[in-house]
């Protein structure tokens, strides 16, 4: 993600909506790995990477998707004889990507989240892949604050400790 923030934190302070797309899991002989980015922005512009272009046309497409229709979606892409000609990965791997719309008002923190980064601050972002939360629902952890939530109080109390139990280890 560190590769492509200068470029989606310009989108971001912009105002631009742009969809993400992130590996949340790996296996086998996966190409990249857990936290590997790719955006697609204004003008159909492409930024990152999350194959290393076996399946980027299209998470191309489900950006675009995401964006139009401001749902965040979770999508397994890997190679199997049954689906040997469908989108997937040539290398016998999988990886499963959550991908989402990012925009000012949907993620009030993305800016001050990237800044922190820039300057190398603590930070971390725990984002909602699956499960009874919203996904794509984000909550940023900085070492004395939290913006923010991942969709229930007692999950933000929760993964603000670890949170920061992380950022203490550096």
């Amino acid at each position: 993600m560190r590769d492509i923030l200068p470029v989606i934190g310009g989108w971001y302070a912009a105002g631009v909506p742009f969809g993400l797309a992130t590996v949340v899991t790996t296996s086998r002989s996966a190409p990249r790995d857990p936290g590997a980015a790719m955006a697609v922005g204004p003008d159909d512009e492409v930024v990152g990477s999350v194959s290393g272009g076996c399946v980027e046309g299209a998470v191309f497409e489900l950006a675009q998707e995401v964006v139009a229709s401001g749902e965040a979606r979770l999508e397994t892409f890997g190679y199997s004889d049954e689906d040997a000609f469908a989108v997937g990965l040539t290398c016998g791997g999988e990886i499963t990507l959550l991908v989402r719309p990012v925009t000012p008002t949907g993620d009030p923190s993305f800016g001050e989240v990237a800044e922190s980064v820039a300057a190398g601050r603590p930070v971390t972002v725990a984002t909602v892949a699956d499960g009874p939360a919203p996904r794509g629902a984000a909550l940023a952890v900085w070492p004395y604050r939290v913006a923010g939530t991942l969709g229930t109080p007692g999950l933000d109390v929760a993964v603000t400790a670890d949170a920061r139990g992380e950022l203490a280890l550096g």
